[in-house]
Order: structure tokens, then sequence, then C-alpha cells
């Protein structure tokens, strides 16, 4: 193997550490809303209202739904349009929304926000991975993917613990506000950044076709990977969001704010250490396993998913244990199947590969998932709620070691098509 094949393009660690740095706001912005949800449910609806917990839930269905219906269109134009001017105004968009959400005199404001944020992380979402995988060759993609996707533990619990911090001192809405001018800082970098050429780690330019974006539908192991994704969102993203009202109302514990800073460190330690380690094990067991991506996935899920059980029904401090066992397995997936879907489609429609991914496992995941939790657990408990949710794990990890046959002649198919 020559230095070339495994030496990024120039500007790639540029690229790499802003967009790290969007990625890392994404992810707070994100979870303060579910930092601060017991005291949003307390601002708009009565303590009798059975169904608080289900419209709240609406809040992050809102988000999904906007975000996942505009994924696509902006991925259409990234693979299209310069990328770097996409993201620069998603990431506005999205800054100014959030700052709003602060503004919100009503729960039908506060959810008209949250639209908007969906839109604005619409822009990001499906561009800034395509960007990575122009600059770094494959056989370190993963852990580029690992580091990039290491935002989502770190931005999700800063955001628990950021909003926490805010909401014990002031209110829930200065947690919004201040989240608005460094997104609308990272925006304006954008603008000073250089565009990569489509498939700049092979060798040819390609060009979008209307037989390259049907190619996804065919590709096992991409549909493989977005079902296990899609039932992997569903139960995450149902639990990350009730998870601190849970500790604090269901499971007694005194202080909210507490709760939102010890999930947030475990969060991010436990979430550094899966989703690093999962992108390293990923590339270390390639040579060895040609489905090492799905494998590490597959594994993860399925492991993790009884520590969440065992989370549930022992007492704490014992329960932070086994949750922060329980997010190291998860947090495994986050690197490889990352990879692999890059790995799996052409440059030439490669972002609209991510937005189709984005599309589908929020249409069946995160999007459906936390209204579901509150529904339940308004008519029997939590425990019930979460038990049902979570049980989609073991259906995500049995999918990725399913689609383990697929990969390396998916992958490779790729590889020869824009190196010809």
């Amino acid at each position: 193997m020559t230095p070339s094949e495994t030496e990024a393009n120039p500007g790639a660690r540029t690229a790499l550490a802003l967009l790290l740095g969007i990625n890392l706001f994404n992810y707070i912005d994100r979870y303060i809303l579910a930092a601060v949800e017991p005291e949003i449910r307390h601002t708009f609806f009565s303590a009798n209202d059975i169904d608080a917990k289900t419209k709240t839930g609406t809040l992050a269905t809102a988000f999904l739904l906007s975000y996942m219906l505009s994924a696509p269109i902006f991925g259409r134009m990234a693979d299209r349009w310069p990328r770097w001017w996409i993201i620069g105004g998603g990431v506005a968009i999205w800054s100014l929304a959030s700052g709003a959400t602060g503004l919100a005199g009503s729960f039908m404001i506060l959810l008209a926000t949250r639209i908007f944020v969906g839109i604005g992380e619409g822009a990001y979402g499906p561009a800034a991975p395509t960007i990575l995988a122009d600059l770094y060759p494959l056989e370190i993609r993963g852990r580029v993917m690992a580091v990039f996707f290491m935002a989502i533990p770190v931005g999700s619990a800063l955001g628990y613990g950021f909003a926490g911090f805010v909401n014990a001192h002031w209110d829930w809405r200065w947690a919004f506000y201040l989240v608005a001018p460094p997104g609308l800082a990272l925006a304006g970098l954008c603008a000073l950044m250089r565009e990569p050429r489509r498939g700049e780690s092979g060798a040819k330019r390609p060009r979008s076709r209307r037989e390259d974006f049907l190619t996804l539908f065919r590709t096992r192991s991409y549909v493989l990977n977005t079902l296990a994704c899609a039932a992997m969102t569903f139960a995450i993203g149902g639990l990350a969001f009730w998870t601190p009202g849970y500790i604090y109302e269901y499971r007694g514990q005194p202080n909210l704010a507490r709760v939102n800073m010890i999930f947030g460190a475990l969060t991010v330690g436990a979430g550094i250490l899966g989703t690093l380690s999962g992108g390293w094990v990923g590339d270390r067991l390639r040579a060895r396993f040609s489905g090492s991506y799905f494998l590490v996935s597959g594994m993860g899920m399925i492991v993790g998913f009884p520590f969440i059980v065992v989370m549930l029904f022992i007492p704490f401090p014992w329960a932070w244990i086994s949750l922060f066992v329980a997010m190291f397995f998860l947090f495994f997936n986050t690197g490889p199947a990352n990879t692999a879907l890059a790995n799996v489609t052409r440059p030439s429609v490669r972002a609209t590969g991510f937005a189709l991914n984005i599309f589908i496992i929020h249409a069946l995941g995160d999007a459906i998932s936390p209204p579901l939790i509150g529904a339940i657990a308004g008519r029997t408990n939590m425990n019930i709620a979460f038990l049902v949710v979570s049980a989609a794990m073991l259906v995500s990890g049995i999918i990725w070691l399913l689609g383990m046959k697929h990969l390396a002649a998916d992958t490779a198919a790729v590889e020869n098509q824009s190196t010809s």
C-alpha cells in the first residue's frame, strides 16, 4: 500500500475540524430540548393533562419531520451545487430558529421554531459526510467518520449539561438564546472553505445519472444498513429524549439539573470511547472480515440491549453504571454504519444517498418513538414504554449481521466504478 492510498487530500483536516465543530453544535441544539422538556411541559400544560408528555414529544417529531422531508431536497442539491454554501446556509437557519425557540410565547410557536431547526439541519446533514468521503481514502475513512460523529455523544452531553446549568441559574429560554451566536459564526466560516471535487479520493470526477440514483435501491448493503439504522434510531431516539425526565420523575432522583449533568457526563465518556473504538475496530477488522463495519454495528446493539433493561430495574447509583455500559456499546455503530453508507454509494449521488437514509431512518425511527413513549407512559408506566421501544435495538443488530455478506461486494463495485 503506497502512502498516497492512506493520506488525506489537502485541506482535509481543516474541513474535518470545521465540520466537527458544526456537528457539535448540531447536537447541542438538538438535546437542549430534551434536557428542559419537563420545564417546557410545566410552562405550557397543566399537571392534570395526561397527554402532556405526548404533546411535548411532538416537538421532537416536528423537528424530525421537517428534517427528514427537507434532507432529500438538499441532498439532491448537494450532489449538484457547492456543498459548503448549502452547509453554511443550513447552519445559519437552524441557529436563528434555535434562538427563536426561546422567544416562543405559545406551544404552537414553539412547534414552528423546531420545524425550522429541522429544515436547517436538513441542509447540513446530507452534505457534510460526503465532503469527508471525498477528502479521505477508503482505508482510513472509518476512523475519520468516527471522529466526525463523535460530536453526537459530546454534543448531546453538552446539550444536557449546558441546558441543565442554564435552566438552574436563569431560565430554560436562555439555553436556546445562547447557542445562536456560535452557530452563526460557524456558518460564516463555511464561506471560506474550498469545495472538493466529487470523488476526489478516487481518480475520476463523476456525473450524476438517473441510473446511479436507482442503484441505491438495488444495493443490498445500503438497504439493509438503512433499515438497521431506522430500528436503531427508533429505539435510541425515543430513549434519549425521555431518559432525563424518566430518571428525574419516574425514578425519583431529586434534582433535574444534577440528573442532566450526570447523564451528560456519562454520554460524553461512553460516547467518545464507544464511537472512537467502533471506528477503530471496524477499520482494524476490515482485513479479516469483509463485513466488519456491519459486524461491529450489529454486535454493539445486541450487547448494549440487556444493559438498558438492567438499568430500568436496579437502584441508583448502580443504574448509572448499567446506563454507561449500554451507551458505550450503542455508540459502537456510529462510525462503522456511516462509513459503510459512504462506501457503498457512488460519489455522484452520495449526498442523495445520505439524504434518503436520513429520510427513512427518521420516518421509521425517532419521528415515531418519542410521542409513542409518552403515550404508553401516560397510560401505563415509563418502564413498560422503555421496554417496548428498546426492543428495536435487537432488530437493528440482527439486520446488520445479516447484511455482512453483501458489504464487500457492494463496496468494491463503487470503488471500481470511481477509479475506472
